[in-house]
This record gives structure tokens, C-alpha cells and sequence, in this order.
């Protein structure tokens, strides 16, 4: 009896630990699990990051095949490097250096055009001047309105080199931190603000005639 109320008390203990464990901690044990051959622990990162993988995908290629394709590719490399993983940095930020490669990749070697999807971008972080336009029009009009910034936004975004539209999708879709964009790029956060901001001051003089 005694035994079974010891175990009992261990469980708890545990499931009070991981509570308490920062989300770069509980990914770190999941990577450990699976360092040590258990799949199922693998699985468990594959839920909690692959919609924000799926997402990176779908925004700079714009077909959904290719980026469910995609999603799957970053994921198998992934788990094929898994054990090179040394948790200098937070899985979260590994992840997304993968898949964001892993997508320049396939750009690179397709040349498909990319496609900016309007209505995964937050509105409270996107350029204001642009969603303010959008939510000045009354109802009648904006269908209509959404269908024309949807096709203007894909050919502006176009103009862009890979990546400033890199940045604009992290920061502004994925709402990542200038610090977590630079460690995903292996770059400064000063060289991530400038980025954002020519993307930024592009995309208006590419939309001047329709948020002035």
C-alpha cells in the first residue's frame, strides 16, 4: 500500500514539475525522450510546431500541396538531426531556421511565384496605414475591396527579395520577436529592424494609390 501511495505521490510531483517548466524546458525534455529512442515524444513536438511550420511554408509559396509538403520535409530533417541537438538555442528557434531554409530551397529550385496570404496577417501588427484602409470601408464594399488588396499584396510582396519577405512573415504573420527573427536568420537585431523597415516602407510605395 504504502508503495502505490509513494508512486502516487511521485506522478504528482512530476506532472507539478513540468507545470512549473518554462516551454523551452518542456521541449527540452521531449528532445531528450527522443534522443533516447522514443518516437512518441518526437510526435508530440511535431503537433505543437508544425500549423507555425505549415504557416512559414504557405506564406512565402503560396500552394498548399507544396507546403504540406514542405511541413513534412522539415519535420523528417528534423528527426534525422535530432541528435545533434544541444539545446543551444530553444527548439522553437531550431525548427523554424529549418523550415525557413528548407523553403528557400525549394523556391530557389522551382522558381514558383510566392504568394502572400492577407488574411492570416494580424491586423493589430501589420502596417496600420494599410489595414486602416481596409477597415475605413463600409460592408458593401469590402469583399470587393479584400479580393483587390488580396492580389495587389501577393504582386507588392513579389517586389521583395527573399529576405525582406522573410521578415515580414515572422514578424508580422508569425508575430515573432526581432531577437528570435535574428537567431533564425544567424543574423543582428539591428540588421532585422532595418530589414523590417525598408519591407515596411516598400510595401507602402508599392500600395501608395490605395492607402492614400
Amino acid at each position: 500500500m504504502s508503495d502505490i501511495v509513494n508512486k502516487s505521490y511521485i506522478f504528482e510531483k512530476k506532472e507539478d514539475m513540468q507545470e512549473s517548466l518554462s516551454n523551452k524546458d518542456k521541449d527540452m525534455l521531449l528532445i531528450q525522450s527522443v534522443q533516447e529512442g522514443d518516437v512518441d515524444a518526437f510526435n508530440v513536438l511535431v503537433k505543437k510546431y508544425r500549423e507555425s511550420v505549415f504557416c512559414i511554408a504557405y506564406n512565402m509559396i503560396g500552394n498548399r500541396e507544396d507546403a504540406l509538403d514542405l511541413t513534412q520535409d522539415v519535420f523528417i530533417k528534423a528527426f534525422k538531426s535530432i541528435n545533434r541537438f544541444k539545446g543551444l538555442s530553444s527548439f522553437y528557434t531550431w525548427i523554424y531556421r529549418i523550415a525557413t531554409n528548407t523553403t528557400l530551397t525549394f523556391i530557389n529550385k522551382s522558381k514558383k511565384r510566392r504568394y502572400f496570404n492577407y488574411e492570416s496577417i494580424d491586423s493589430s501588427s501589420f502596417n496600420e496605414e494599410i489595414i486602416g484602409f481596409l477597415e475605413d470601408k463600409n460592408n458593401t464594399d469590402k469583399k470587393l475591396i479584400l479580393n483587390e488588396i488580396q492580389e495587389i499584396l501577393n504582386d507588392s510582396l513579389q517586389k521583395l527579395s527573399y529576405n525582406h519577405r522573410l521578415v515580414v512573415i515572422l514578424h508580422d504573420i508569425q508575430g515573432m520577436s526581432h531577437s528570435e527573427i535574428a537567431k533564425i536568420s544567424k543574423t543582428s537585431v539591428g540588421t532585422i529592424r532595418s530589414r523590417l523597415h525598408y519591407a515596411k516602407q516598400q510595401l507602402k510605395k508599392y500600395l501608395k494609390h490605395y492607402i492614400d
